[in-house]
């Protein structure tokens, strides 16, 4: 249920004549995804702005949830301008995939969840993109355990939080080219950075090798399938890169939206 939760309780809040006229999204895939189910569920309808180069796997599932997709490039277009643009044009209601009250809360399951299952925990480590999964992560888990270390993994090529953290404000970079598409963010949120400021006391940068293993390791000795941007948090333990942390690690393995030829494709190259 949590992955449903970025989307769903922010939709769900929308008022009656809103839902009837539908809602929109813009995400390379996971948030993407939950708001289509979420319009479904709510019996109303889904316009989904999505990366060209976004994995088929990833467009083929959120269509499969009745969505229409618009694709956009990346790399040169912005996509919360035209998401609001689209949105603006067609009398949508927006749901952003990290920059809004609601979805942070319903991100921050994930961390609320593994608290209660888990126990307490000395360290958590959480995959960062625009920054609402950490955001919504660390709100529970700090309110849960005040002590516990959250500490962010970002892609090399994509280390815009870091960046901001270590600046006091909020730092651009080019929009990065790695396999960790769900990570592919070239600035943190405004109100996702206003609460990773305080609440995040690290991040940590993993590459697309780094990220391969994590996906290897979670295959064969774990059983599960994870895209890169959800194996992004077991990599730097893995690799070893969020330093020595004593006690108990919880660890976000935050999505496995990915086909069997691209997954092939990626762990056979590593």
């Amino acid at each position: 249920m949590r992955w449903r939760l970025r989307g769903y309780n922010a939709a769900s809040r929308l008022p009656a004549e809103q839902l009837a006229k539908g809602i929109a999204a813009y995400s390379s895939g996971n948030h993407a995804q939950a708001v289509a189910l979420a319009a479904r569920e709510l019996g109303t309808s889904a316009v989904i702005l999505m990366p060209e180069d976004t994995p088929d796997s990833k467009k083929e599932a959120t269509a499969g949830y009745g969505a229409e997709i618009v694709t956009y490039d990346r790399y040169t277009g912005d996509r919360v301008a035209i998401g609001e643009a689209l949105a603006a044009d067609r009398g949508l209601a927006l749901v952003p995939p990290y920059e809004h009250p609601h979805v942070i809360a319903g991100q921050g399951t994930a961390a609320l969840e593994l608290i209660e299952e888990a126990g307490e925990l000395d360290a958590l480590v959480v995959p960062v993109g625009g920054g609402g999964l950490i955001a919504g992560s660390a709100t529970a888990a700090k309110a849960l355990l005040p002590s516990v270390r959250v500490i962010g993994v970002e892609p090399e090529q994509g280390d815009d939080t870091k960046r901001s953290l270590e600046a006091g404000r909020r730092v651009s970079v080019p929009v990065p080219r790695t396999i960790a598409d769900g990570q592919a963010a070239d600035i943190p949120g405004e109100l996702t950075f206003s609460v990773n400021r305080r609440l995040v006391d690290a991040v940590a940068l993993v590459d697309d090798d780094q990220i391969r293993e994590a996906m290897r390791f979670a295959f064969e000795r774990m059983k599960i399938v994870l895209e890169p941007s959800g194996a992004s948090a077991l990599a730097a333990l893995l690799a070893h890169r969020i330093g020595p942390v004593p006690g108990r690690v919880g660890v976000i393995v935050s999505g496995g939206n990915i086909g069997a030829r691209r997954f092939s494709e990626l762990i056979g190259a590593s």
